[in-house]
């Protein structure tokens, strides 16, 4: 069968820099750290204070009247997040969901934890005060799916409705599976992407125990140091990226503006840890060169990647030889720019891919690719690539690759075109 093809019509994000994708992409444009201290929890006894918190989350919702005071309490914050990035992608579409089939509507929104907050808080309550003694909402808010249940719903999506949890890959996942679905004729509009708001004290203290965290605490924004030979770990972040993906052809009809068009999507697993990496990057490599192959171009016309970039110490130096393998380094390949933005937002875990997807769609369209910040001395054992150290770039980018790789050895890349 002839394969569909599938544009980018609507974009929506809740980030450290607060709701709206201008004001999170004039930010990362223009290199601006979304890092500080937590202000959410009791920080007594923590080791790691500080994050990729949206600390106007609240204020915006009540300024704005985005939610519902009394549904607002019936959600957990990690779909409270999913809820306004959809509304502002739905929005952004212009597109109309009860003049459509809603059976062709459909809803993937990923996550890597679901509602952490809703846990920690039943669970307390439960102990203190006896195992009657929990919300009777504990569960719907909880449990993961519920961001692309009440996503649905709210929308009058009756079409493919799932939740991926593959980690820090779940949103990356959710977004090419969607991109799948209208390919093959399932559907013909998907609203896509991940959430994740695991700024709590399990989170937190369950990420620093596991040694993965940065403990730069004296000095937040620069902690997030991808490629630096001074890098101590990752900086969690939280929020929610949402895209309304589209066949081409119904798009056209109902004359939506037309942000990219996605024609790549591979994934692969590595099959070596739980957590760390395998250290050759083949895992990583071969789901680029698929995705590159599904999008039938060669790798030298890749102008941008956005790495997944953690600023682990094995992960970046996986990645940049797994990239280096595929699409060669700077004496082979003077073109290629990649950057990590998660200097600046932090590690979004289950969101971090939609939002990536959304850096590479905003710099095809605007030709401007964001930084690395604190870069400041590269370590010689990443593979030699433009970084774009510490200042965006003006820069033509026909076609942008992003890349997402999760706990448990689970790897995705999507590829982007400019349309």
């Amino acid at each position: 069968m002839t394969k569909k093809r599938v544009v980018v019509t609507g974009i929506g994000i809740v980030s450290p820099y607060g709701c709206g994708v201008e004001k999170f992409w004039n930010s990362i444009i223009s290199g601006k750290s979304g890092i500080k201290k937590l202000t959410r929890i009791s920080l007594d006894g923590h080791l790691v204070t500080f994050g990729g918190e949206v600390t106007t989350f609240e204020d915006e919702v009540v300024e704005n009247n985005l939610i519902d005071p009394k549904e607002m309490k019936r959600m957990d914050r990690f779909t409270q997040f999913a809820v306004v990035a959809s509304d502002e992608a739905v929005k952004d579409s212009g597109l109309d969901i009860s003049k459509e089939d809603p059976y062709r509507v459909g809803v993937v929104v990923g996550s890597g934890a679901g509602g952490f907050d809703t846990f920690e808080k039943q669970h307390l309550n439960m102990v203190q005060k006896g195992p009657t003694k929990c919300s009777p909402f504990t569960i719907p808010m909880l449990i993961a799916n519920m961001a692309a249940g009440k996503v649905s719903i709210r929308h009058g999506a009756k079409g493919v409705n799932k939740c991926i949890v593959t980690a820090c890959a779940s949103s990356a996942h959710s977004v090419g599976d969607a991109f799948r679905a209208i390919q093959y004729g399932d559907a013909d509009v998907i609203i896509a992407g991940g959430t994740e708001a695991v700024m709590t004290n399990l989170g937190l203290g369950a990420f620093t125990c596991a040694r993965t965290l940065s403990r730069r605490n004296d000095d937040p924004q620069t902690a997030s140091r991808p490629y630096d030979i001074n890098r101590d770990g990752f900086v969690m972040g939280e929020g929610s990226a949402i895209l309304i993906l589209e066949e081409l052809e119904h798009a056209l009809a109902r004359n939506a503006k037309i942000y990219a068009e996605i024609v790549g999507y591979a994934q692969t697993g590595d099959a070596y840890d739980m957590v760390a990496p395998d250290p050759s990057g083949a895992g990583a490599a071969k789901s680029m060169e698929l995705a590159v192959k599904d999008a039938k171009i060669e790798p030298s016309q890749v102008d941008y990647i956005n790495a997944h970039g953690t600023s682990t110490h094995l992960g970046d130096i996986a990645e940049s030889k797994a990239i280096a393998k595929v699409f060669g380094d700077l004496e082979t390949n003077k073109n290629l720019k990649v950057s990590s933005t998660k200097s600046m937002h932090g590690h979004m875990i289950g969101a971090t891919g939609a939002t990536e997807a959304i850096v590479c769609i905003k710099a095809i369209k605007e030709s401007i690719i964001p930084p690395t910040i604190n870069l400041f001395e590269q370590d010689p054992e990443v593979a030699n690539l433009n970084y774009v150290p510490n200042e965006a770039i003006k820069a033509n980018v026909d076609y942008a690759l992003t890349n997402s790789f999760g706990f448990g050895g689970q790897n995705a890349s999507l590829v982007f075109k400019k349309y």
